[in-house]
This record gives structure tokens, sequence and C-alpha cells, in this order.
């Protein structure tokens, strides 16, 4: 595990990114979308194709705000949970100061997506209060294999939706420098954090495997439901009720989740952790 800490602090000394001098703050908001609208919860739905252009691209910007803001209450859980990890460890190792590196990252994505959702759309975004007291709760207890393969989940649901929104040229400007800057780092997170769940789970028991596993889907199931509000579609103007069970039943948002998560699923089942209870929560949920 030192090996691979020393080779990613070496990668974040040379590609770090810094938002705060990268990003022109001040530049004028066109009317781009706010993500690639093939991502909206309601593409390819009834009410979709009921909505005007200017309409799909509000919703857009709304649910790409949502989005980010999940994102922070997640990496804010994320830096508690390494933070105790590397609480009693040697700080003069690589691991230590990589940990402390990710956690620096984290702290400036944070700041970034809170800067671009205030430039983005006049109302702000939180999870919901009871995925906000089970985060509290997961981020006091959660340790080894169950923390780290968590983070995996909620950093590679992430990515793959940004890698498509950063290279669309539909997509706000804006959005699009702050999810690449987004991709580059969390490229370094994702690769520790599948070293550290393959290290936790060196010798576990059956069991352990099975109890770990399903607490990781149940923590996936709350970050996915989490991450498009439902005053999303209030705020746009459009029926909340009516809304909201449209996206529910989108086969074409749960296909992109399914095919961009493939590789996720592939590593968890590799690892031990899909196991058949947390396979019927990650189907729920639409991962796979």
């Amino acid at each position: 595990m030192d090996e691979t800490a020393q080779r990613l602090l070496g990668s974040a000394a040379r590609l770090s990114r810094d938002p705060e001098t990268e990003i022109d703050w001040d530049a004028p908001i066109g009317d781009g979308y706010g993500m690639s609208p093939e991502w909206s919860t309601l593409y390819g739905t009834p009410y979709w194709d009921e909505l005007t252009d200017t309409q799909q691209r509000e919703l857009t910007r709304h649910e790409s705000a949502s989005v980010a803001t999940t994102g922070i209450w997640f990496e804010l859980i994320l830096q508690q949970m390494i933070l105790r990890d590397v609480y009693d460890k040697q700080p003069r190792s690589a691991e230590f100061q990589w940990a402390l590196t990710e956690i620096a990252d984290e702290c400036r994505h944070s700041i970034m997506f809170a800067r671009a959702t205030e430039r983005l759309v006049e109302p702000s975004y939180r999870p919901r209060l009871l995925a906000r007291e089970l985060g509290r709760m997961f981020k006091t207890v959660a340790t080894g294999e169950s923390a780290y393969a968590a983070i995996l989940v909620a950093e590679e649901v992430l990515d793959v939706m940004q890698r498509d929104w950063m290279r669309d040229r539909r997509v706000e400007p804006l959005v699009r420098t702050v999810n690449h800057i987004h991709v580059v780092e969390e490229s370094r997170h994702m690769v520790f954090a599948r070293e550290e769940t393959r290290d936790r789970l060196a010798g576990a028991s059956r069991g352990r495997r099975w109890v770990s596993a399903l607490v990781i889907a149940i923590a996936a199931d709350m970050i996915v439901s989490s991450m498009v509000s439902r005053e999303v579609y209030a705020n746009v103007g459009l029926d909340a009720d009516r809304a909201v069970r449209e996206a529910r039943r989108n086969e074409h948002h749960r296909s992109l989740l399914r095919t961009s998560c493939s590789n996720l699923m592939d590593f968890l089942g590799s690892v031990g952790l899909l196991t058949p209870a947390a396979s019927r929560v990650y189907r729920r949920t639409g991962l796979l």
C-alpha cells in the first residue's frame, strides 16, 4: 500500500489542479445545459418530450446543481472517515501523507462545487434529512472495506457521468471545466480506494464479507437516491409528483447507470462484495 501511496503522491505533485486560479469565476454564464441532456432523470420519458428546449436546459442545470451538492455531502463524509482511519498511522508514511493529500483535494472540490452551483442556479439543494442523518451515522461507524468501498462507489458513479458532461459542448463551459478538474483528481482517489478495499478484505471471513457487502450496497442506494432532489422539479415549475414517478420508472436512466457501473460491479464481485443480498439492493438502485 505504501508503494501505491508514494506513486499517487507523485501524481498529485505533477497533476493537482487549483480551481481558484484555473476557473474564471467572473465569466458570464451562458444558456448551456447543466449536464448532457441524456443524463437527465427525465430524458426518455413522456414528460421530457412535453418540455420546451428552455425547460429542458433549466432542468439539467438544477439537476447538475443537486448532483454537485450531493457530491459535497459525501465528500464531507469521506474526509471524516479517512481522518479517523489514519489517526494512529505514522505521519512519515506515504499512506498517511497521501490520505491528507486526498482530503486536501476533496476540500478544494467541495468549495469548487459550492461556487459552481451558486453561479448556475438560484436555489440551493441538500440531500433529504433522512439521508443526512444516515450519512452522519455511517461516517461515525464505517471502517475498513465498508468505508473504502463506499467511497469507491460514490466516486465511480460521479466519475462516469462527469466524463460525459466534460466532453459535451452542449454543456455550460463552467460545468465542463469543474467536471474535468474533478475527474482528473478523482482518478487517483479511486485507485487508492480499490487498493484499500482489497487490503482490508485480506483474510476476511465469509460472514464479514456478507455484512460489509450489504452495508456498502445500502450506502450506494442512499447516495444514488439523493442525487436529484424532489425540489429540483418544483423549482423548474414541473409537477413534482409526476416527475418523481416518471424518473423512478425511467429505464433509459437506469440503463445508463448500469452500463457505466459495470466495471465497478466487476470489481465488487472480484473481492467478494457482490453477494445475493447486495445484488438485490443494486438492482433496486439501478446500478446492476
